[in-house]
């Protein structure tokens, strides 16, 4: 495996990634002690998950069984959700080598047009990476293809390194690096390089709650397959961590940290507005833990910390349902019910209490059919516009004030998978109204 020495050595074939302080953070978001630095390889053309530099280090040592230029000639293959086919094909037309991936049917649109834009062959097969990779390897179609791992190839692992090193060359005062985790490959080897440099900086893996396969392989003691459903960090959704990878991050890396849906949404939505980024839900993983509600967030306080903000590729319609989703997270979006007078002026009162505390309506419906307690009033379903919780809060005692309302009404379905799309087994979950009141019917 991947030894400390060759991650030195691969910074030949490096392009260099850099750290940026942000002065935001610092007076911000609840993180008044912490000093933020992020690493920004977004800017390059392919966006990748993956730093750049791990894909070319992978392509100069290529473990050809024939020669060089025959295995040139015939190309690579690799399964991916979208980051790793995208570095791959980038650098694959770049050096005249034909490229083609396996990317399952859940990987973004934007991922999919950019690896055909960068002329690579794209097939589209399975519901995981786990399957495309299996046919990958399996389909005599592709024999004679080298398969390029995203996350386990051991020079796809140094490459990844090279951004450790990068880190400390940089910022050798790092108390923290907090490093998004699907298959492992950038975890481990960016944990070995930055403990072999600095053996007292904290290493922190993240990956999303919906895909926990690194904690599934540390209880295991080895790689195994973990429960997977859909989730906005796709491209951290890699269902077995690969082999090599887990072995040099459990060695290496201090510890692993799960986030959930909601926390990765705020995150994006923090990065658009305070560092007026676009970060994919897996780049976002890592600032996501360390957010106010987030499972690092109070043991970094007052630390050095750094952040890879690594992917950028995200499709404009998912980018706005995950601003919606931040803003809801944020209680900035709130929606309730109440019971109005089904009379003249019945909404109109309704709608200036609203207006009068500086709430902007989104959305409003009002029925009359299941409302049984009373013929002659009807429910308002409203979805609210506000600047933040203190402001709904505030709203919520106006309203309080004056109608039966029940507020931010939940059901089983908000929080759950009624279906896993992967495994297709799991049973359809039974919605449950919140019980703010017996009418509320959302």
């Amino acid at each position: 495996m991947s030894s400390a020495s060759s991650l030195v050595a691969s910074r030949s074939a490096a392009l260099a990634t850099h750290l940026s302080a942000s002065g935001w953070w610092y007076w911000s978001h609840g993180m008044p002690a912490l000093r933020m630095f992020f690493v920004l390889p977004l800017s390059g053309c392919s966006s990748s998950l993956q730093p750049a530099q791990a894909h070319l280090h992978s392509f100069l040592k290529l473990p050809i069984p024939i020669s060089s230029e025959e295995q040139r000639k015939i190309g690579v293959i690799a399964a991916s959700a979208g980051n790793h086919a995208l570095a791959l094909a980038w650098h694959g037309k770049q050096m005249g080598i034909p490229v083609t991936v396996l990317m399952p049917t859940l990987a973004p649109l934007a991922k999919v047009s950019r690896c055909r834009a960068f002329g690579a062959n794209v097939v589209i097969h399975g519901a995981n990476i786990g399957e495309a990779k299996l046919l990958a390897e399996t389909d005599p179609e592709f024999a004679g293809l080298q398969y390029i791992n995203g996350y386990d190839d051991p020079e796809i692992v140094a490459g990844a390194g090279t951004m450790g090193l990068e880190i400390l060359e940089q910022l050798p005062e790092a108390d923290f690096v907090v490093i998004p985790c699907g298959g492992a490959g950038l975890l481990a080897g960016s944990a070995l390089a930055i403990k072999t440099l600095k053996p007292t900086c904290r290493v922190i893996g993240v990956e999303p709650k919906r895909c926990a396969s690194f904690l599934a392989a540390l209880e295991a003691g080895e790689p195994v397959a973990a429960p997977t459903t859909p989730t906005l960090a796709d491209g951290l959704a890699v269902p077995t961590v690969g082999g090599n990878a887990f072995l040099v991050a459990r060695e290496y890396a201090d510890d692993i940290e799960q986030v959930g849906e909601h926390e990765i949404a705020l995150a994006m939505l923090r990065l658009i507005e305070s560092e007026k980024l676009v970060v994919e839900g897996g780049g976002a993983a890592g600032l996501a833990a360390i957010l106010p509600g987030g499972p690092l967030h109070q043991e970094v306080q007052g630390k050095r910390v750094v952040v890879p903000l690594c992917g950028g590729n995200i499709d404009t319609t998912t980018l706005g349902r995950v601003i919606d989703r931040g803003l809801a997270a944020d209680e900035r979006l709130v929606r309730f019910v109440a019971q109005v007078s089904d009379q003249p002026g019945g909404i109109a009162g309704l709608t200036k209490l609203l207006a009068d505390e500086g709430g902007s309506i989104k959305d409003i419906y009002h029925e009359r059919a299941w409302l049984q307690t009373s013929i002659s009033n009807v429910q308002a379903k409203v979805i609210l516009e506000t600047t933040g919780k203190e402001h709904a809060e505030r709203i919520k005692a106006k309203l309080e004030e004056k109608y039966a309302i029940c507020w931010q009404p939940t059901t089983a379905l908000d929080n759950e998978d009624p279906i896993d799309v992967y495994s297709h087994e799991s049973e359809p979950a039974q919605p449950k109204v919140s019980a703010c009141h017996e009418w509320c019917e959302w």
